[in-house]
C-alpha cells in the first residue's frame, strides 16, 4: 500500500492590492504630536512592504484524489472545491470559496484538513483559537488609544503576509467567549460576506483592507452554539469519523508526514506495520499523531528501526475517548 504525501502545488499568481497606499500617507501624515509609535511604524511599514500581495491558484487541477485517500472522511468539503477550482483554472478568474464550516468531533483532524487545504491551493495558512479569545480585537485589532493595542490577526495575514488570499482557520468558533460589548465574532458578520470584507477595517490601522479573497476554514462541535447569521454565511461540512479502512490510511499518511519531517525519520520503514496500525486505528487523528511520536521514541529505545504494536500507547498524556466503529 503506497500512502499520499500531498506536496504543495505550482501557482498561477497575480497581484491584488491589499490597500490603498494614498489612504496610508495620509493617515501618517494626520498623526497628532503624542500618537502611538506603535501606530507610526505600522503606517510606515505599509508604505515600506507596498500594498500589493500574492493572488494565488494552482496551475492545474491539484491531488484532490490523493488527499481525499488520505483524509477520506472529508471527502465532501473537498470534492466542492475541486468544482470551484474547475470553474477557475483555464480562465483569468480567481478562485471563490465560501466560508467553510467543519462540524465533527474534538481530534477528528478538522485543523489538520486546513492545513492541507492551504497547500493544495499553494498559499499561506493562518490559525486563530477562539476558544482563548475573549474579545472581538484579537480578529479586527484594538483602537490605538489603548495601551499595548495592536493589529489584529486578519491585517497580520494580509499586511505582514505575502498573499492576498490565505487560508485562515477560525479554530472552534463554537466555544469564543466574550460579552455584547466584546464580541469575539462580531469581525466575522463583515469578513465573511464578500462585498464587506473587501473593505474590512481593522481598528488599529483604521485603513481599509481588501480581505475578500480571504479563504476562510472555521472548526466546531456543535453549531447550536454559533450564531444563525454567522452560520448562514457559511457552507458546513458535518464530519464523521472515518470507517477501519479510512482509519488505517489517516494513520499510515500521519506515520509518513511524521517520518519525513525528521533526520531520524531514515532509520523507519516507509510504511506502518500492520499490528501498530490495529492499535492506531481505535484513536482519533489527533491521538494517533501523538501515539506515533511516542512510539518512534519507544522503538529507538528498544534498539529497532520499526514501530511495533508494543509501542502504540494511546492513553498517553491524553484522557480522551476513542473513535469508535
Amino acid at each position: 500500500m503506497s500512502t499520499a504525501i500531498i506536496k504543495p502545488e505550482l501557482a498561477v499568481a497575480s497581484f491584488s492590492q491589499i490597500y490603498n497606499l494614498e489612504d496610508v500617507e495620509t493617515a501618517l501624515n494626520d498623526l497628532p504630536e503624542g500618537a502611538s509609535e506603535a501606530l507610526r511604524a505600522t503606517y510606515e511599514k505599509m508604505l515600506k512592504v507596498g500594498n500589493l500581495r500574492f493572488c494565488v491558484k494552482p496551475n492545474r487541477m491539484p491531488s484532490i484524489d490523493e488527499l481525499i485517500d488520505a483524509l477520506p472522511n472529508f471527502a465532501e468539503p473537498l470534492n466542492d472545491v475541486r468544482r470551484q477550482l474547475a470553474l477557475c483554472l483555464e480562465t483569468e478568474d480567481r478562485l471563490e470559496l465560501m466560508p467553510i464550516l467543519l462540524l465533527g468531533d474534538p481530534g477528528i483532524g478538522k485543523t489538520h484538513f486546513a492545513k492541507h487545504l492551504a497547500r493544495l491551493l499553494a498559499t499561506s495558512y493562518h490559525y486563530v483559537a477562539m476558544s482563548s479569545l475573549t474579545a472581538g480585537w484579537v480578529l479586527s485589532g484594538a483602537s490605538s488609544q489603548w495601551k499595548n493595542a495592536k493589529p489584529g490577526k486578519v491585517f497580520e495575514a494580509l499586511v505582514h503576509g505575502s498573499y492576498a488570499n490565505p487560508v485562515i482557520t477560525v479554530d472552534e468558533i463554537d466555544k469564543a467567549g466574550g460579552d455584547a460589548q466584546y464580541d469575539p465574532l462580531g469581525a466575522l458578520y463583515a469578513l465573511f460576506e464578500h462585498d464587506t470584507a473587501q473593505s474590512f477595517i481593522d481598528e488599529f490601522a483604521e485603513i481599509p483592507l481588501n480581505a475578500g479573497h480571504v479563504i476562510w476554514i472555521a472548526t466546531a462541535n456543535d453549531a447550536r452554539a454559533i450564531p444563525e447569521p454567522i452560520l448562514n454565511r457559511m457552507n458546513v461540512y458535518e464530519i464523521p469519523p472515518p470507517d477501519r479502512d479510512g482509519a488505517r490510511r489517516i494513520a499510515q499518511t500521519i506515520y509518513a508526514e511524521i517520518r519525513l519531517a525528521h533526520g531520524w525519520g531514515a532509520r523507519f520503514p516507509e510504511q506502518l506495520g500492520d499490528s501498530a496500525l490495529d492499535v492506531l486505528i481505535q484513536a482519533s487523528p489527533r491521538t494517533m499523531r501523538r501515539a506515533l511520536l511516542n512510539g518512534f521514541g519507544a522503538a529507538r529505545i528498544a534498539s529497532r528501526d520499526a514501530i511495533s504494536a508494543d509501542d502504540i500507547r494511546l492513553d498517553s498524556g491524553a484522557r480522551r475517548k476513542p473513535i469508535g466503529f
